[in-house]
């Protein structure tokens, strides 16, 4: 599933990070890499951007940037 698709207080693996250039590098210098587990923490009111956490950060993404994130459901 996409990160984007997740609700909120859902955890999860990743397992792929898609995009190209600037996106994708500025993503895996967050901390977001293969196999780091991530928690959606809340959505904003118009569900865009979506905060996450990762290894305790609380990171803010835009829906179309999380899209590119393939994660796997923790539980």
């Amino acid at each position: 599933m996409r990160l984007s698709e997740m609700r909120e207080g859902q955890q999860a693996t990743i397992v792929r990070i898609g995009g190209n250039g600037a996106l994708r590098r500025r993503i895996l210098e967050m901390g977001m890499i293969k196999g780091t587990e991530i928690r959606v923490e809340k959505y904003a009111p118009l569900k865009d951007p979506i905060e996450i956490v990762v290894k305790g950060a609380h990171l803010s993404l835009r829906v179309e940037e999380a899209a590119q994130i393939t994660v796997e459901s923790v539980r």
